[in-house]
């Protein structure tokens, strides 16, 4: 009886357990419909998920309805923008509620979310993209007609959230992302404690000018909510700004107009730890066995309606009085600090917040630094009025506060500026209303990077005055490079604030210039990492600036550049070089052409001028002359060449891809010899032309056209004279060396060998003169390393032959046709004897013509 029992049970619990898979299967459309009914009969947007899901063991016992994908989209005036992007969205409800009729509402008892995107725009006319509401009597129609969701929250939570508000007609940018909050409260009650966590980062930007940047924000807050008054009272509450400790007292009502503020706020303690809480924790460090002295407090309010027109009034108070601290095993401690800032609104007109920085200013060993600075009118025109003075040793920063640097710095920062500007000013470079003074100087730097790399700045000394920022000198030393620059920055607060165009005008010097110095690299490969691979580089968008360049030495992978000069302009990610010199090769190379990164893949349009450039070393060391005309290699002597070619540049090294360039090449070749026995191609070429020394070539004030496109060059046919010998040469190679060439050559029967001298000895010299010149032909095919040549050899016996042959007719004939007007004449037998003359002349022929065949089939086979 107990088995049955065990077994009925047995039997219960797996039914049930594969209703619980299959109910969800049964009620899943109807979940679907009720969303899209309830969403679309709430907003006036475009609304979208991907799938709906009923799971009844997330939550068991209660059920789980999860929507993944859910984005709404905007309508005019904001038409395809996103207002939210929920990656997936869970909503907790009884097991009952899934049997309710179709006009019943289902009560939701929790929300989680995680991965969204709230995103809120004003725009110029103050609407907001967030109203997406059904009109007031179209919703109230429907509402009467059903009501599919009825919300009982006891909980809910958003993880990894992203929210971004931005108003066109202020210019604010606010982003905070990484965003987790959690609440938990009944809901149902029309008043509740509300008790919540949150973490954040949080950025603002004010009309392009950067104000924070991934603060981290934590806070723990006990709220109490009046959801009839819409009311939100801070109770027990600890916020964190970074580690800045901050509490809270008033509350936030919503109200027709807006929000209404009343608001107190303040540090819970005054010690100088809370002033290092608040650095960013990109530069913090850990607070422990700190030793501080003085205070450092933030009180603040904040009061009254934040509207369409209006903010709420606000005054924070940051003060510090005659502060220090040490950190623990640091050698320096930071005296003397004093902290005296005042962020002001006493209008309620956002306009009219102003910022006063009275006094900043500490002192390490006996070094002391300080500044103050005024901003006012902040969203129409801000103005600026700010002064630094003092002295900073670069070295004492990591010997009194632990800042994270691979390598220590080190120099004496000097500064006595004052500066006073308006935005508008600025944008307009309107300088009589700029008012800069003073200098700042830098000596005795040194940097080292990440890849070792280290910096040395003997002096940087800039002036500055109301139109530009002079840089009076710059001397500095990196690797094996020197470089001396001055010159002038204009627009610098241009740049700096409303990310114009940076101007400028440099000369720069230097004694031996290393380009490697100055490329970035990819980080090295670890134990525990991969190495990361070179950026690509690019030149700024922002710079637009003319140096004008001179070096004594420039050295470039394995080149030796000497004298180098030029001018280079760089504007819209362009640089373009002008009158570029250079000595190398025993000659010179001259250069105009410009380099683009302002597409994905960089471009570049070059003008080379090669004058009396040593020819091997020319077509040896640099890769790309050597694809173009791989043969030079051999030839000893000098060029004069201009050469114009453009194509794609490597994006991380801005070094030409040979396989996209083309161009053309004129040259004229100078004082040459030629070094056969370094060419593969010259010796197989030798090989099969025994009468062709090729170590004899005379290519002396040789001119040559050649194009190339697409990894394949074209050679106008060029003439060259071997001896008395004429020589024709034209036809193409690749980039990867293989080639099709046609090799003419007009011969004269003299260098034919001994036996056809023998024969032509034999000849009176009247009939040799008259033999013309053979043509031979060659092909030259296969790469120049593994090079296949063949000859027309039995085209020029015919050649010969024929030649032979028609002479000896045309002398045969001539003696006949004298011999029988002789017999008339003597009144012979005309017929008889021009028959047996001309039977004579052509036995004479046919052997003439086989001596001849004989002759020069011998001259072109191998001697063995």
């Amino acid at each position: 009886m107990f088995k049955k029992v065990l077994k009925i049970a047995g039997i219960v619990i797996v039914v049930l357990i594969a209703a619980l898979f299959a109910i969800p299967y049964f009620f899943k459309d109807e979940i679907k419909a009720k969303i899209t009914e309830a969403i679309n009969e709430s907003v006036d947007a475009k609304v979208s998920f991907a799938d709906a899901d009923l799971s009844l063991f997330k939550n068991f016992p209660n059920a789980t309805v999860s929507i993944e994908k859910l984005a709404i989209i905007n309508k005019a005036p904001f038409e395809g923008d996103t207002l939210v992007s929920l990656g997936e969205l869970n909503l907790k409800m009884s097991i009952k509620e899934l049997f309710k009729g179709k006009e019943e509402p289902l009560n939701i008892q929790g929300i989680t979310s995680e991965k969204g995107l709230i995103n809120i725009i004003f725009n110029k006319d103050g609407v907001g993209n967030f109203d997406i509401a059904l009109k007031d009597q179209e919703k109230t129609a429907k509402e009467e007609e059903s009501k599919p969701l009825s919300l009982k929250i006891q909980n809910y939570k958003i993880e990894n959230f992203t929210f971004r508000y931005f108003d066109e007609s202020s210019k604010i940018k606010m982003v905070i992302d990484s965003l987790n909050h959690e609440g938990t409260g009944d809901f149902t009650n029309s008043k509740l404690d509300l008790n919540t966590k949150t973490t954040a980062k949080v950025s603002l930007d004010m009309d392009k000018v950067n104000y924070m940047k991934k603060i981290a924000l934590t806070l723990d807050a006990v709220l109490g909510i009046d959801l009839e008054q819409s009311k939100y009272t801070f109770k027990e509450n600890k916020a964190l700004i970074n580690q800045l400790p901050l509490e809270f007292d008033g509350f936030i009502q919503m109200v027709e107009a807006g929000q209404v503020y009343d608001l107190k706020f303040k540090t819970p303690t005054s010690s100088f730890t809370n002033f290092l809480g608040l650095i960013p924790s990109a530069y913090a460090s850990s607070l422990d066995g700190v030793k501080t002295t003085g205070d450092f407090t933030i009180v603040g309010f904040a009061k009254g309606q934040l509207t369409d027109t209006t903010v709420p009034k606000f005054n924070i108070a940051i003060a510090s009085h005659n502060a220090s601290f040490q950190y623990p095993n640091l050698p320096k401690s930071v005296e003397n600090i004093v902290i005296d800032t005042k962020i002001i609104n006493e209008t309620g007109i956002l306009n009219d917040t102003y910022v006063n920085l009275d006094k900043l200013s500490f002192k390490i060993d006996q070094d002391v630094f300080s500044a103050k600075a005024n901003v006012k009118n902040i969203t129409v025109n801000p103005y600026v009025k700010a002064a630094l003075k003092g002295t900073i040793n670069l070295a004492n920063l990591s010997k009194a506060y632990p800042i994270k640097m691979d390598k220590p710095l080190a120099g004496i920062l000097k500064a006595d500026v004052t500066t006073e500007f308006d935005m508008a000013s600025v944008e307009k470079s309107q300088y009589e209303n700029i008012k800069n003074a003073g200098t700042m100087s830098l000596s005795g730097f040194k940097y080292t990077d990440e890849n070792n790399k280290s910096m040395n700045i003997s002096i940087a000394e800039v002036v500055f005055d109301p139109a530009k920022i002079n840089l009076k000198k710059f001397n500095a030393t990196t690797g094996k490079s020197d470089i001396a620059i001055n010159g002038v920055l204009e627009n610098f607060y241009g740049f700096m604030f409303k990310k114009q165009e940076l101007k400028g005008n440099f000369n720069m010097s230097s004694n031996q210039l290393a380009v490697d110095d100055f490329m970035t690299t990819g980080e090295p490969a670890t134990e525990k990492t991969e190495a990361k691979p070179t950026e690509a580089m690019k030149i700024p968008a922002f710079l637009n600036c003319t140096l004008n360049a001179k070096a004594t030495t420039v050295l470039y992978d394995n080149l030796k550049l000497k004298d180098v000069s030029g001018r280079l302009l760089i504007k819209d990610e362009k640089a373009t070089l002008e009158n570029f010199k250079t000595s190398i090769f025993g000659g010179t190379i001259g250069l105009n052409g410009a380099v683009s990164t302002k597409t994905k893949v960089p471009t570049f349009d070059m003008s080379l001028g090669f004058n009396q450039v040593d020819i091997a070393q020319t077509f040896t060391q640099l890769d790309m002359m050597k694809k173009i005309a791989p043969i030079a290699g051999i030839i000893n002597g000098k060029l004069n060449s201009t050469i114009k070619l453009n194509g794609n540049l490597d994006a991380k090294e801005l070094t030409p891809d040979l396989k996209s360039i083309s161009g053309d090449l004129l040259g004229q070749l100078l004082s040459t010899t030629v070094n056969a026995k370094n060419s593969t191609l010259l010796s197989a070429l030798g090989s099969n032309i025994k009468f062709l020394d090729v170590n004899k070539l005379n290519l002396n004030d040789l001119k040559m056209a050649l194009t190339f496109d697409n990894g394949k060059v074209n050679v106008k046919p060029f003439d060259i004279k071997y001896q008395d010998i004429k020589a024709t040469i034209g036809g193409t190679h690749g980039f990867d060396q293989t080639m099709n060439y046609n090799l003419k050559l007009d011969v004269p029967a003299k260098y034919l060998g001994s036996e056809a001298n023998a024969f032509i000895a034999k000849m009176s010299p009247a009939d040799a003169a008259k033999l013309e010149n053979i043509p031979v032909n060659a092909l030259i095919t296969g790469n120049f390393s593994t090079p296949k040549i063949s000859t027309d050899m039995k085209s020029a016996v015919s050649s010969l032959a024929s030649q032979v042959a028609n002479q000896q007719k045309q002398k045969l004939t001539q003696k006949g046709t004298s011999a029988l007007t002789d017999l008339i004449n003597k009144n012979t037998k005309a017929k008889d004897t021009t028959k047996g003359a001309a039977t004579e002349k052509e036995k004479k022929t046919e052997e003439v013509t086989k001596k001849a065949g004989d002759l020069l089939n011998g001259l072109f086979k191998k001697k063995k």
